[in-house]
């Protein structure tokens, strides 16, 4: 059974900081690629950044780079994102995803981990 499981939202002050943390099992965690997304209320899901198998290969959206990095310990099949100097509009409900390396599809997705950032 695939599941993905984020952890570390919360509420925290604009300029402050978050680890989001995803625990994933039930697939080959290695041979995916990883991703993280969010979605505002009343917003469409966006992406966040994207890690490769390997963690060679990193992508981010305009948005939060120089503020977010991904990274991924695939002995311990956890991916992570380091936030840094958050700001209001990055409220949202953050979710982990694995896609298939070579393909741009996510497959699994996990539940969502509630992140509240305060002006």
């Amino acid at each position: 059974q695939v599941q993905l499981v984020e952890s570390g939202g919360g509420l925290v002050q604009a300029g402050g900081s978050l680890r989001l943390s995803c625990a994933a099992s039930g697939f080959t965690f290695s041979s995916n690629a990883m991703g993280w997304f969010r979605q505002a209320p009343g917003k469409e899901r966006e992406f966040v950044a994207d890690i490769s198998w390997s963690g060679h290969y990193i992508t981010y959206a305009d948005s939060v780079k120089g503020r977010f990095t991904i990274s991924r310990d695939n002995a311990k099949n956890r991916v992570y994102l380091q936030m840094n100097s958050l700001k209001p509009e990055d409220t949202a409900v953050y979710y982990c995803a694995a896609r298939a390396t070579q393909t741009a599809q996510y497959n699994y997705w996990g539940q969502g981990t509630q992140v509240t950032v305060s002006s």
